[in-house]
């Protein structure tokens, strides 16, 4: 967890918390029956489709590795409880869909992952080392801004820990103007 303005990590210049988030658009695969375990299909989807919640935005390596198999099978396990208190988790790396297709029936999961082959979100999030996106978190507000940070996070336990920060910020009042 990155607190202050701005930092700097392996991968570039985080964004500034308590501002807009980048905005990204990215093809990639979510689950034909949105938030359950079901066939991948592909998808494209932008910051934008998840105005009004809050956001789970997390960048990994690669599918198929050890510790990305790890992190979302954290992220799957508690996926009912980020559903229960109105938040979306998407994952993020330079894999192409057919790869995340693949992932996803693999490992059961039931949230999108996206395709940034080039880094360009990536690069944008400060979670960027070619060829890689880096192992970031950020969490974004419902209206669009970025509130905490992750940065070179643990896979074993990390979504019980994004969990208990994301309620955390809930309790907290939010200018909806």
């Amino acid at each position: 967890m990155v607190s202050g303005q701005q930092a700097f990590a392996l991968g570039g210049t985080l964004p500034a918390l308590q501002q807009p988030a980048p905005q990204f658009r990215l093809a990639g695969v979510q689950p034909s029956v949105a938030g359950e375990v079901s066939e991948a299909i592909p998808a494209e989807l932008a910051l934008a489709d998840f105005a009004g919640q809050w956001l789970v935005l997390y960048f990994y390596p690669r599918d198929f590795t050890g510790g990305c198999t790890i992190e979302a099978r954290g992220f799957q396990k508690d996926l009912p409880q980020y559903k229960k208190i109105g938040a979306q988790v998407v994952g993020i790396s330079a894999d192409d869909p057919e790869s995340h297709a693949e992932f996803c029936s693999s490992e059961g999961l039931a949230f999108p992952l996206l395709s940034d082959p080039g880094g360009a979100v990536s690069r944008s999030y400060g979670s960027w080392i070619a060829p890689y996106s880096q192992r970031h978190t950020f969490l974004i507000d419902p209206n669009g801004i970025l509130r905490e940070q992750f940065v070179a996070v643990r896979p074993t336990g990390h979504s019980d820990e994004v969990l208990t920060q994301l309620k955390a910020l809930q309790a907290e009042p939010i200018d909806l103007a």
